[in-house]
């Protein structure tokens, strides 16, 4: 590659090479090879991408056993650095925030990667967080939008889905990979709750405090968290929007049930028919990581889950259900209908977008002015509609990543 003319490779080519690297950095976290990959300059440049894409760029410096390039080595070696000066950005966040909390006599569960951090499965600044996400009840949603305006944040809505706290956007765009200076966002939502693909599982009332006190309190019970990130994983799959450390959170975790845990994550009677879409996510993490899951409740997993989705889940690669899919799918996770009148729910929001879905775009790109490098969100959804028909258009925040990317490798060269 040559600093003096940037061009990006066709679509089929960053395909290839997305599809290349993921894969075979994904097998690397779980089964760490002797040598490194044959890449070209290319190759090595979207790996970069795709460590940041995959949130998985520290847990790679610590697990690979080769090193490579001296530019790929210095990159994890940055990445490294970077997130340890942000881990310390976000345990001072986390305490100011159970301090206000507390202050302002306001219960919050703090989820996910919070959570995660709280258990200490991960080692300082292994794990990447761009934001906190916090559980809270209705009625305390003005308490803490004046708890927040004191600390310095301001809000946006996102439609249907949570309120969003952020600092004043300094200049400058975010890095695609982990740097000290990217946003930090506080996310409150009322309720957990995704479309799988049109109707919501709501999993709120599993994950409830069982004496919620003011500040951050815990998940009830380790198969609570696990639940909500095999929820979140699903959805994501579902959109094609996975990262690898979605899978790794759940493999840690996976580790750490017990019998009690596993029996209440498949819950009873009409409680278990309504964890159909466990398996996937399940399935996918035992493909990379090996599985922890005890047989029983593995096959158990795999029952409830429809035919379809458990043929084409067993079926499919990180690759294909994640950033790293270049492709930008009219319909993706189809297969995750529970029957026909759901296909055609699905087909009709995707066509005819309701003005929340229209809404919630309008603010990601708001909040991600990087997305506008391509023309894909400024044109109408019938021009959209058109592209998905006669080409194939690149996915916006993949291109984007991959770009960043291909223009640091020429930075370094030089």
């Amino acid at each position: 590659m040559s600093a003096a003319a940037v061009e990006l490779p066709s679509f089929d080519v960053l395909a290839a090479a997305l599809r290349r690297t993921t894969e075979r950095l994904a097998h690397e976290l779980s089964t760490p090879g002797a040598s490194p990959p044959e890449w070209n300059d290319v190759e090595w440049a979207v790996a970069r991408s795709v460590a940041a894409m995959h949130g998985i760029s520290f847990v790679l410096a610590g697990k690979l056993r080769w090193r490579g390039p001296l530019a790929w080595h210095a990159f994890l070696e940055d990445q490294r650095e970077q997130s340890l000066l942000r881990d310390a950005l976000i345990d001072r966040l986390v305490e100011r925030l159970d301090a206000a909390l507390h202050d302002a006599k306001v219960p919050c569960l703090a989820m996910k990667g919070a959570a995660l951090r709280a258990l200490r499965l991960y080692a300082p600044g292994e794990r990447p967080m761009g934001d906190i996400d916090l559980l809270a009840r209705n009625a305390d949603l003005a308490a803490i939008a004046a708890m927040m305006q004191r600390l310095g944040y301001r809000s946006t809505a996102v439609p249907d889905r949570e309120i969003v706290y952020t600092l004043p956007r300094s200049a400058g765009l975010p890095s695609f990979a982990e740097h000290v200076d990217n946003p930090l966002k506080v996310e409150v939502h009322t309720s957990v709750a995704e479309p799988l693909p049109v109707r919501k599982v709501d999993i709120t009332g599993r994950l409830q405090p069982r004496d919620p006190h003011a500040g951050l309190n815990a998940y009830p019970s380790l198969s609570a968290l696990l639940l909500h990130c095999l929820l979140r994983a699903a959805s994501n799959m579902r959109a094609h929007t996975l990262r690898q450390i979605q899978l790794h959170d759940i493999s840690m975790l996976t580790k750490c049930l017990g019998p009690r845990d596993w029996k209440a994550l498949l819950g009873e009677g009409s409680a278990g028919e309504e964890r159909w879409w466990l398996y996937p996510p399940l399935a996918l993490t035992a493909r990379y990581y090996g599985s922890e899951v005890p047989p029983l409740y593995m096959q158990k997993f795999r029952a409830l889950c429809p035919p379809v989705l458990r043929r084409i889940s067993e079926l499919c690669t990180l690759t294909d259900v994640s950033w790293s899919n270049l492709r930008i799918s009219a319909f993706p996770g189809i297969e995750w209908s529970r029957n026909l009148v759901d296909v055609l729910r699905y087909m009709r929001s995707r066509i005819l977008p309701d003005r929340n879905a229209l809404a919630a775009i309008d603010v990601a790109v708001e909040q991600q002015p990087q997305l506008n490098q391509l023309p894909w969100y400024q044109v109408s959804q019938g021009k959209r509609m058109l592209r998905w028909l006669v080409s194939r258009p690149p996915r916006v925040q993949t291109m984007v990543s991959v770009r960043a990317a291909l223009e640091s490798a020429v930075k370094a060269a030089d």
